[in-house]
């Protein structure tokens, strides 16, 4: 990556551990893909689930030529699966942009009104 991994872990006890797994996940992601400008992720328990028990949100954004590509996901029990959950689809929306890069989505024709 050109720009540091940025991570945010609010109300919630810090884990080297889970810092740990953070890293290794956006790693993966770059070498997936490599034109990665910046990555910034945020694991949180929001305060209004806590008489549900522990509810963990994360989001990814993920600096791109030209955007941003945004992961939400909310509600996991567990902060390893809700960071799996968000990093898988990081992954399938970074394998959508570097189609769109090589030119390899289908373009469809707009539909034409037949002449009568």
């Amino acid at each position: 990556m050109q720009i540091p991994l940025q991570i945010t872990i609010r109300n919630i006890e810090h884990s080297d551990e889970l810092e740990k797994h953070i890293r290794d996940k956006a790693k993966k992601l770059d070498e997936f893909f490599d034109h990665i400008m910046s990555c910034r992720v945020v694991v949180e328990i929001p305060h209004k689930h806590q008489h549900q028990g522990k509810q963990f949100t994360v989001r990814i954004d993920i600096g791109v030529a030209g955007g941003e590509i945004v992961v939400n996901r909310d509600h996991a029990e567990d902060a390893y699966v809700a960071l799996r959950d968000a990093f898988d689809v990081a992954k399938r929306q970074l394998e959508d942009y570097a189609r769109k890069l090589r030119g390899a989505v289908k373009k469809h024709e707009p539909k034409r009104m037949n002449e009568s």
